[in-house]
């Protein structure tokens, strides 16, 4: 007699919510603050000044990645609230033509039209809302929108992306701080970019260049303003 063994399967669809959160705000993190000290040190600030602005940019930066996520994301709550009672009072006035609508889902996405109905009659007999929840909007517990998460994740994450470039502005002579804290954080940007790739199941090499790119893009400009700005002074 074979026992049967039951397939796991782990998709990665499931750490789409803490993972984009924590992805952004380590990248803003890091970005932000190095551009910010790479901008300061360029006008010739002393170093204790320079880290002051990073301290700062830090503290500043993960409350504002912490309450944009929760707007945002409770934003999208909100929406997904008010779907769940709209369908929820049409499956109560409407019933029939919600199980035709249901079918009609199946069908379209090429099952008989007979076993489609079946099926929809069957599912709407266990939990109707949750059917049309899933197979009408596409909303399930994997993709529900959770705006704590998203805030903690990604202010976390910022702070500590952030203090990284900090980390180096202590370490570093005052005549090396520019170079060692851009070659650095371009560095830990490639870090997270491989690690992200790797935590969502995407290629680490294209992950890796598309945030070092940007992150260098944003630290030349912002050096460049802040030598502009210390040369006018």
């Amino acid at each position: 007699m074979t026992r049967l063994r039951i397939h796991d399967e782990r998709h990665l669809i499931s750490r789409i919510g803490w993972l984009r959160a924590a992805v952004l705000g380590a990248n803003d993190g890091i970005v932000s603050t190095a551009s910010l000290i790479l901008g300061v040190a360029a006008a010739s600030s002393p170093q204790k000044d320079i880290l002051i602005a990073g301290v700062a940019g830090l503290v500043a930066g993960a409350m504002s990645m912490a309450a944009g996520e929760y707007v945002s994301v409770s934003s999208q709550a909100d929406t997904e609230r008010a779907d769940f009672a709209r369908e929820k009072e049409e499956l109560s006035n409407n019933r029939g033509p919600e199980l035709e609508e249901l079918a009609q889902i199946y069908i379209a996405r090429g099952i008989d039209p007979e076993l489609s109905r079946e099926v929809a009659e069957q599912l709407m007999a266990k939990d109707s809302l949750a059917a049309h929840m899933r197979d009408e909007l596409g909303l399930s517990d994997v993709s529900k929108a959770r705006p704590v998460q998203a805030a903690f994740a990604s202010a976390a994450a910022f702070a500590i992306g952030a203090l990284m470039p900090l980390l180096m502005v202590v370490v570093s002579p005052a005549d090396m701080l520019v170079p060692i804290v851009s070659g650095t954080s371009l560095g830990f940007l490639a870090l997270l970019g491989a690690i992200g790739g790797k935590a969502g199941g995407a290629g680490i090499l294209r992950a890796t260049t598309r945030v070092t790119f940007w992150g260098a893009i944003a630290m030349v400009l912002t050096a460049g303003v802040g030598n502009l700005f210390g040369a006018v002074i």
